[in-house]
């Protein structure tokens, strides 16, 4: 299976991608066919931005003073 590429997006592509899949979801004349595809593309494009934007998170607070297990287990 080969892997889909809209995993390999930056955030900032992925974004990009999903605000055009919304307003092409916005055409009020789309075929319902092209809008069930956009959709399922606009849900992956979600997922790669929510997953950059909790990996940025979690690189943030490995950073923050006091965030080392140490602190954790008291």
């Amino acid at each position: 299976m080969a892997k889909d590429p809209i995993s390999d997006l930056t955030y900032e592509a992925a974004k990009a991608q999903l605000d055009e899949v919304v307003l092409r979801l916005e055409d009020k004349d789309l075929p319902l066919d092209d809008m069930v595809t956009l959709w399922e593309q606009g849900e992956r494009l979600a997922a790669v931005c929510e997953e950059k934007l909790a990996g940025a998170k979690a690189r943030l607070e490995a950073l923050r003073p006091g965030s080392n297990s140490e602190s954790d287990s008291e």
